[in-house]
């Protein structure tokens, strides 16, 4: 009797174990599906926009053009007259010297619509990396290299402002299958921004990777010695044409996001005011 008993406690506790064991991975599953439905459907919602913009970024890039085109023709032809006035010295109705100023007064306007121009025309490049179709060119690549790379590249930069770049790499081989001029380009960013972000004070840049064997994923930190985000702004941080820097566009970051969800990895920002910031970057490694 004591033996049923105890088989029969046995199968209940080993049935209770065995519920709360599947109710745990339906939960995780449960989770790991919306995850992927939220992805899913901002992947889908990016794509929408894309094809919806893309018409209509021809449609204004024509006329910038020849905006600028007329711009340019009208500047020499004003730059021909300012010659013919100074070699012949004509007068109309008022004198040369009247109308040189004039001209170069006309000049000057010239210059700064052709200027607003090219900022349109920036303007619009960089929502369309934002929003438009980003096609990867992805070929297998060592994260680690490219971040070695990458520093050599930015270091002369860095030290030119008085800031210390340091890099602390994972000694492992971390390989990713990325487009590797559209990573580098997000991870440059990022040093740039953490470069402005210290502004005129001395301070350090420390670039990490570290490998995840359980995993199979490899972080990259940018760090910085800054003054750090504010808790209301790194609400906000990602979002499109949000920006805390006079002439920025507001796209660097939300690209920079979109670029790594592209490859199937994540951005997350950790900032502690009056002590620095963090990005750190995850990608999946090539199995």
């Amino acid at each position: 009797m004591n033996q049923l008993i105890a088989f029969i406690s046995g199968a209940l506790v080993a049935g209770i174990l065995a519920w709360q064991a599947s109710k745990r991975l339906a939960i995780k599953n449960s989770r790991t599906e919306k995850q992927l439905l939220r992805r899913t459907r901002r992947a889908e919602r990016l794509a929408e926009i894309g094809r919806l913009t893309g018409n209509l970024a021809h449609e204004i890039r024509n006329p910038l053009s020849i905006i600028k085109i007329n711009l340019k023709l009208l500047s020499e032809d004003m730059q021909r007259q300012l010659a013919h006035i100074k070699q012949s010295g004509e007068t109309v109705s008022y004198n040369s010297h009247e109308l040189e100023t004039k001209i170069t007064r006309h000049e000057k306007k010239i210059d700064t619509l052709a200027n607003e121009t090219d900022r349109l025309s920036n303007t619009l490049n960089d929502f369309m990396e934002f929003a438009g179709k980003m096609e990867l060119h992805r070929a297998n690549t060592d994260i680690n290299k490219l971040l070695d790379s990458l520093i050599d590249f930015y270091e002369p930069q860095a030290n030119a402002m008085d800031i210390q770049m340091r890099r602390d790499l994972s000694n492992t081989p971390a390989i990713c299958f990325i487009d590797t001029d559209r990573i580098k380009q997000s991870i440059l960013n990022l040093l740039i921004n953490a470069t402005q972000a210290m502004d005129t004070q001395s301070g350090d840049i420390i670039v990490q990777s570290n490998i995840s064997p359980d995993s199979h994923i490899v972080s990259i930190d940018i760090i910085d010695t800054g003054p750090g985000i504010a808790p209301d702004k790194q609400e906000k941080i990602f979002d499109a044409y949000y920006t805390s820097k006079a002439g920025g566009s507001g796209l660097g970051l939300p690209t920079c996001r979109r670029v790594i969800e592209e490859h199937d990895g994540q951005i997350h920002l950790d900032s502690d005011p009056g002590v620095g910031t963090r990005f750190t970057i995850t990608l999946p490694l090539v199995k």
